[in-house]
């Protein structure tokens, strides 16, 4: 499994991306935390340069992280995940509590399904994967209705004469199909600190849903960005890492 690790001195923080991410998003987070974490962010199946073709379900996510622990030979570890990856990140930690000494959410809740959350799952089949030039090929995502093509392009790489993504936009809507569900008995199924952290203008997380999720679980708080969207470490990498290190201070975890 090819990671994004940045290496150096701290305890290890494992950073799971969202669908349609790769380990390198973490790189400026890692920049910002440097000294304090050492981050370990893998390409998960599906994404980046991870050839695993699937299958794409839940069980299978927390394999390999749980199996990527193991092999790292430093856990327990902080474990940070955004969006999908925040559902891999609790979901480890209720199931493998051995390898998990802290939580830190990104933008995702315990309830991936309507009513409560409107659209669970982008259908992005058909859209485009490839283009002469990474302009085009910004162009060509835009125009299927996206505003903002940057966390898409994050994956995009030169390839031959052209451009191309490196996902593909079909397994995309089968992991993202699988999160779909009720997750409250993982995020209600581990014991240790958690941290919670949520954009102001998130369509996956609302309100309500995160003020939930800290009442019902102890050890749990909740960081919003009020000028953030679901991409917080994107709107907001400044005041995340200064999050993540207030919180890593005051859970005390020890140094690698």
């Amino acid at each position: 499994m090819l990671c994004f690790d940045s290496g150096g001195r701290g305890p290890v923080l494992l950073a799971l991306h969202g669908s349609f991410g790769r380990g390198s998003i973490f790189a400026r987070l890692a920049a910002d935390l440097a000294g304090v974490v050492r981050i370990v962010a893998p390409d998960q199946r599906g994404h980046g340069h991870n050839r695993h073709a699937g299958p794409f379900g839940r069980e299978d996510f927390v394999a390999d992280a749980a199996a990527l622990v193991r092999d790292l030979d430093v856990g327990p570890v902080i474990v940070l995940g955004h969006s999908l990856g925040g559902i891999t990140a609790y979901q480890l930690a209720a199931r493998h509590p051995e390898l998990v000494s802290a939580l830190i959410v990104e933008d995702v809740g315990p309830v991936m399904r309507r009513p409560e959350i409107a659209d669970p799952v982008l259908d992005v089949r058909g859209w485009p994967r490839e283009a002469v030039s990474r302009a085009e090929l910004d162009a060509a995502i835009r125009a299927r209705g996206v505003p903002d093509a940057a966390y898409f392009m994050q994956s995009a790489e030169p390839a031959g004469d052209g451009w191309r993504l490196l996902f593909d936009w079909e397994q995309m809507v089968a992991v993202q199909a699988g999160g779909v569900g009720d997750w409250w008995a993982d995020w209600l199924g581990s014991s240790c600190p958690a941290l919670v952290l949520r954009g102001g203008h998130s369509s996956l997380l609302p309100a309500d849903l995160a003020e939930a999720m800290v009442a019902r679980r102890p050890g749990a708080t909740l960081v919003e960005f009020p000028d953030a969207g679901h991409w917080i470490h994107d709107d907001e990498p400044a005041g995340l890492a200064q999050a993540v290190a207030a919180f890593v201070a005051s859970v005390g975890v020890g140094r690698s």
